[in-house]
């Protein structure tokens, strides 16, 4: 009986599959390629330092092989003067709702970091998904992605302990990660679990999020919670709460104009790696910012270019010395997303 049970489970699996397969049969194999261009200006307001940097440069290829088999590749050309290699995976959809997907990419855990430069809302990402978890891998994920009657998300993963710019690192230490979101109309709900161990401490994270897109508006806001196993470190506290309000407009050539607010901070943060005497560093400081802009933006077709300002006002504690650049400062950008 068990057999014949295993069997026919192989059996309607395969069914749904091929099924599935049939469906999407009309579609175009050719890769597409996408891309966005950060280039930006920036001055520190207490000392007038100033810099120019093109902040990213990525492009991306992305396709089918066959109705059911997906990959992408990511490249970061220029990355603040240094090129980095981001993604490359392939996806197995087993049926419109459950797949697999293995290869290196970010893991499933957080919202605001899972934002790319192609949709940032700000010059600069918030520090919950810059320095407290912003973590790409190599591993896999299994994922359940929903349905109109049931919009629910489901994902879990496993992935290397190494940074990625090392594939061959043996571990018996493996990181975890998972996601859940439920959308219900406008808002979405997300939480999940992330556990890592970097060198010889596991960090395990807690993230919670809420965010509404209804109309002309985005709103969110996110905690995470990053706590070092064995009393190593302080737990990090870190959170993110911003509004984003577009309006329709005919200024020259823009067709689209929009402001944004935004209140973020975190207390002392280690990225779990050790000093000399085996204890945790703290590589970034308690501090809170405040920070305010607007974007005009050219919209056409799949092309969009957004000319971007924002002003940012930091609070560290009295201890803390600031170095040039990390404290208020006014920026501008242009980003053109393809």
């Amino acid at each position: 009986m068990s057999r014949f049970l295993s069997f026919s489970l192989i059996v309607l699996t395969m069914s749904g599959i091929n099924a599935f397969a049939d469906e999407k049969e009309n579609i175009n194999y050719m890769p597409e390629i996408h891309g966005a261009i950060r280039s930006r200006y920036e001055m520190d307001t207490k000392s007038g330092d100033a810099r120019f940097q093109v902040r990213n440069a990525r492009v991306s290829l992305t396709g089918q092989v066959a109705p059911i088999i997906h990959y992408f590749v990511q490249i970061d050309a220029c990355d603040r003067g240094k090129m980095k290699f981001l993604d490359a995976w392939g996806r197995f959809d087993l049926t419109r709702e459950f797949k697999i997907q293995a290869g290196q990419f970010r893991e499933p855990f957080g919202v605001d970091n899972f934002r790319a430069p192609n949709n940032y809302i700000f010059a600069n990402r918030s520090f919950l998904g810059k320095d407290v978890d912003n973590v790409r891998g190599v591993g896999m994920k299994a994922g359940y992605y929903g349905t109109e009657n049931l919009p629910l998300t489901v994902e879990a993963g496993v992935f290397n302990s190494s940074s990625i710019s090392d594939h061959e690192v043996w571990s018996k230490k493996p990181t975890f990660a998972t996601k859940v979101s439920y959308r219900l109309g406008d808002f979405k709900l997300t939480t999940g679990f992330h556990s890592r161990r970097p060198e010889n401490v596991r960090m395990n994270l807690f993230d919670a999020a809420v965010g509404y897109y209804g109309g002309r508006w985005v709103v969110e806001g996110e905690y995470m919670n990053c706590h070092y196993t064995n009393g190593t470190a302080p737990t990090c506290h870190s959170y993110v709460v911003f509004a984003d309000r577009w309006f329709p407009v005919k200024l020259g050539v823009f067709n689209r104009a929009s402001v944004q607010a935004r209140v973020d901070g975190m207390t002392n943060h280690s990225t779990g790696m050790a000093d000399d005497e085996g204890k945790l560093q703290i590589d970034d400081p308690l501090r809170n910012r405040i920070t305010v802009g607007g974007t005009l933006t050219y919209a056409y077709k799949w092309l969009r270019a957004d000319v971007r300002l924002n002003f940012e006002k930091y609070f560290y504690g009295k201890s803390t010395e600031v170095a040039v650049g990390d404290g208020d400062k006014v920026l501008a950008e242009l980003v053109i997303k393809f």
